[in-house]
């Protein structure tokens, strides 16, 4: 019999990876205009940052997070310095097809340098144990996912709408000329922006090794749940993101439960409901 608490939490935990894995994207798709596909290929680097520190060097898991997120961080901006920005202002077709072939590249390095297998991970003894929460018992790993999830996205909705730095940015979208007239850089506002959306899914993939897997068909495996999360919560909200992460991470957890054979079917069929009542999702930004 299905423990239904138990799997709300579970759909819980999956929605809060979503929403890590793809709040990069709806930032960089809803704020640069930039069709980034190649965005879980971060994800699948910070993944590999945590197991290699794992496995090979014995540090432990809590001090791998930041280093999968600003390793993740580090790549984003160099890709975006040296390549990247070369496509802001090329054709929708253009990016989608540059950011697919990133993709393939990295997923043929990450090949040839870990292999196809998929990547295990020992997790400390904290994590691995299970808790009662509330009278339903469940996984610590689960329960830290969703705080760490719950704390980004907390501090992201802060930096985007009380800093300056959120300011800047909207400025840069609204007009990018009158921006940059009154001293705003806006290439490398931008280039930060895209390293901490890299950064944010790289924290997305360490956290998701355990759970998820991690093998180098990552950047492809996950794409389509993180784009109907861009398209449901509406391109550039933070809220819509984590709003719309939760909603499908719980249906498609629950449905694969309890019915497994027509659980994808009632997701896409989600999908489609939603963008015939919001077609610009739940919170679209106009820029």
């Amino acid at each position: 019999m299905i423990n239904t608490a138990s799997v709300l939490l579970d759909g819980v935990s999956y929605g809060m990876l979503l929403f890590l894995f793809s709040i990069g994207l709806s930032i960089t798709l809803g704020l640069m205009r930039f069709v980034n596909l190649a965005h879980g290929a971060f994800a699948m680097i910070g993944g590999y940052v945590t197991v290699s520190l794992v496995n090979l060097l014995g540090v432990p898991f809590l001090l791998t997070l930041p280093a999968a997120f600003a390793v993740s961080g580090v790549v984003g901006f160099v890709l975006e310095r040296v390549v990247i920005h070369r496509v802001y202002r090329e054709p929708e077709l253009q990016q989608v097809l540059f950011s697919i072939g990133l993709a393939f590249a990295a997923s043929a390095l990450a090949t040839i340098v870990f292999g196809p297998q998929q990547q295990p991970i020992a997790l400390p003894s904290w994590l691995a144990q299970r808790i009662s929460l509330l009278g339903v018992p469940v996984g610590a790993s689960r329960v830290f996912l969703i705080g760490v999830a719950a704390v980004a996205a907390v501090l992201l909705v802060l930096l985007f709408n009380r800093t300056l730095f959120g300011a800047r940015i909207r400025a840069a979208v609204d007009n990018r000329r009158a921006a940059e007239g009154i001293g705003v850089r806006v290439g490398r506002l931008f280039a930060v922006t895209f390293a901490l959306g890299a950064a944010m899914a790289g924290l997305g993939g360490a956290l998701a090794v355990d759970s998820l897997g991690l093998d180098p068909t990552m950047p492809f495996k996950y794409l389509i749940p993180v784009l109907m999360v861009v398209v449901i919560g509406g391109p550039g909200s933070i809220p819509g993101s984590l709003v719309a992460s939760l909603v499908l991470g719980v249906v498609d957890t629950m449905f694969k439960y309890a019915v497994p054979d027509v659980g994808p079917f009632v997701v896409y069929a989600l999908l489609v409901g939603m963008l015939l009542a919001f077609p610009r999702g739940l919170a679209a930004i106009r820029a």
